[in-house]
């Protein structure tokens, strides 16, 4: 099958992945906590698929390469590493025409990883129990390099293996199906040695590990989550007998699960997002861990990848939207199945008034508002994360719903998608071709250039979609709250029912993001809100907090300061931290110098891509 993606171009990737093919990885890891490093053989099963002689691989200058090897004792390979970008450099490997003939070879790399953007080193008082450090890897969307030396590109996939060696007391996890844990034996006798199996190709990005102290506990009949002693516990009841509901019903919609187990560890505060979709294994924020199970969608979200972005993948990061706008839509068919259309709707209302404040804050026209972003080289595609993907992406795939009209057979057409492309990587065209393909009354009718609604114009145009879903289904849970902000900021005098502890979740996000919307609310009206609603600012949601913070910051309500400061503390979470810097910074010279003074107390625990972020924001003032 001939796909417009085996002609893409990825600029994100020095390698030469369309002339040499890597077979499987196999990585032997020793990590050591006091040099924070990671030292590691690597062996490549390749071939060469176009006339090449040389093997070209993403690295980072983080990561020192000691030796290549063809075989594991044979001739030592020539290399040289070249300097690519700000975010990689890449690794030229000379290999003979002898090499090139054979059908495939194994070429062994040892090198020391130090951190980059890939490997996170956490100290103690960084971590939930504060006694042990911690690491980390985090390889979306290009940060792999500074891991391991790779085919950085999510247009090729490959399974591997790894042995894991850590110091006593620690314990390592990894994105695999099988690890040392169970049935696996650990060859090596070493009893501080792990072994982990990937036996489904996956791109690079997806290959993670963890190293901690670690504690596992059943949460299904295929799942576990990890987890600090302190927090495991904890973890255990916001988890449990949940996730099996949500892959079940995924399998239903979708087809499948292929990654044989579904386990959840709990990262430290400072892990940059809410969750992370490596395979077999999601990293999930502690923000999670609210006591009600409130959050519990984040988590179908990342299951929702296990069939778009890990299974079917898009094949450069122009395309981002077709893993996380077709995995939006995923999460909320699944949600739709298990809770309701009302509160789906709900959910998703809110979920599209942060694309609203991110195109207001960017404004409509800018760039990276259209759905396939013209990344130029040089670019890290990290700079162009936003809300646009996932939001304009799932209003996208709403339309393709409503143009052929019937959930169900919109269901089986995805089920279908995925089975045609598991394990491939597409780009736009692959997907509405065989769209077109699945539904060919619709082809005949032209639906691509239908005024307005061109598919041209969805992913190559900024701007506000062109089509949204209708929410009404949940006017029975947003009008309340939208009732109540109109009668809290003194625009409506109706008599409504002021009582929220009953509430959903999502109404009370729903009730604040209209609050937010108002241009100015006077501090009256905030302090009022702080002492009828005690629990808004008290809360230990992380989703209400960041949405109360914007609103104290952008009234300047002075007296809940400190609530602000205390969110900023407690996590390090990217959707959170930075809009609430950024809210700071354009603030009164109070916000402003709150905003210098937390950053200092806490950008030793931030990520290191969030940290430059929040300076970039600091700067820009």
């Amino acid at each position: 099958m001939t796909l417009h993606s085996d002609s893409a171009v990825d600029v994100a990737s020095s390698s030469n992945f369309r002339k040499i093919k890597i077979f499987k990885y196999h990585f032997d890891f020793s990590v050591d906590f006091e040099k924070r490093e990671v030292e590691g053989v690597e062996v490549l099963t390749c071939s060469v698929v176009q006339p090449t002689k040389e093997v070209i691989l993403d690295i980072h200058e983080t990561l020192t390469v000691e030796s290549v090897t063809l075989g594991q004792n044979g001739p030592a390979l020539k290399f040289q590493v070249k300097p690519f970008t700000d975010y990689g450099s890449t690794l030229e490997i000379q290999i003979s025409t002898a090499q090139a003939d054979v059908s495939n070879f194994d070429i062994y790399i040892s090198f020391t990883a130090t951190g980059g953007t890939g490997i996170c080193w956490l100290n103690p008082e960084q971590t939930a129990g504060k006694k042990l450090p911690y690491m980390y890897t985090q390889g979306q969307a290009a940060c792999n390099r500074s891991f391991f030396p790779c085919q950085d590109t999510p247009a090729v996939k490959a399974p591997y293996t790894a042995n894991v060696k850590v110091p006593s007391g620690f314990t390592p996890v990894m994105s695999a199906s099988e690890s040392s844990y169970g049935q696996v034996a650990n060859l090596s006798g070493d009893k501080n040695t792990y072994y982990f199996s990937l036996k489904q190709p996956v791109q690079v990005y997806l290959v993670a590990l963890a190293v901690g102290d670690l504690q596992s506990a059943d949460i299904g009949p295929r799942s576990k989550v990890w987890a600090e002693p302190s927090v495991l516990e904890s973890a255990k009841n916001e988890f449990n007998g949940v996730v099996e509901e949500f892959i079940t019903t995924g399998e239903r919609l979708f087809g499948p699960y292929v990654w044989d187990k579904y386990d959840i560890l709990i990262m430290p505060p400072s892990f940059p997002f809410g969750g992370m979709e490596n395979p077999c294994l999601t990293f999930v924020t502690p923000c999670l861990l609210v006591g009600d199970k409130s959050l519990t969608d984040v988590v179908i979200h990342e299951i929702s990848h296990s069939w778009f972005g890990n299974l079917v993948t898009n094949a450069n990061w122009s395309e981002f939207w077709l893993n996380e706008g077709f995995t939006m839509f995923a999460q909320r068919r699944i949600m739709e199945e298990i809770f309701g259309k009302a509160y789906t709707s709900l959910e998703t209302q809110c979920g599209l008034a942060l694309l609203r404040q991110h195109m207001d804050d960017t404004g409509e026209d800018h760039p990276l508002n259209r759905l396939r972003v013209v990344i130029e080289a040089g670019v890290d595609p990290d700079d162009t994360y936003n809300e646009t993907p996932y939001e304009k992406g799932f209003s996208f795939v709403c339309y393709l719903q409503h143009l052929v009209g019937d959930v169900q057979k919109f269901d089986e057409f995805l089920k279908n998608y995925v089975d045609k492309f598991k394990f491939k990587s597409v780009v736009a065209e692959d997907m509405l071709g065989y769209f077109h393909e699945y539904f060919p009354h619709l082809k005949e009718q032209d639906v691509r250039n239908k005024p307005g609604f061109e598919f041209d114009q969805w992913l190559n145009k900024s701007g506000w979609p062109p089509y949204v879903p209708d929410l009404s289904a949940g006017k029975e849970l947003t009008d309340p709250a939208e009732q109540l902000a109109a009668v809290i900021a003194g625009e409506s005098d109706a008599e409504v029912d002021r009582k929220i502890e009953n509430w959903k979740t999502y109404q009370i996000f729903h009730f604040l993001d209209k609050l937010l919307e108002r241009k100015s609310l006077s501090q009256s009206v905030i302090k009022n809100l702080v002492d009828t609603y005690p629990m808004i600012p008290q809360s230990h949601n992380a989703e209400v907090l960041l949405r109360w913070s914007q609103i104290v910051i952008k009234n300047d309500f002075q007296e809940q300061f400190p609530t602000v400061k205390k969110f900023l503390k407690s996590q390090g979470k990217q959707k959170y931290t930075l809009p609430i810097y950024k809210a700071l910074v354009k603030g009164s010279e109070t916000a402003q110098e709150l905003a210098k003074s937390v950053f200092e107390e806490t950008k030793q625990t931030l990520h290191i891509n969030v940290r430059n972020y929040v300076t970039k924001i600091l700067l820009s003032k």
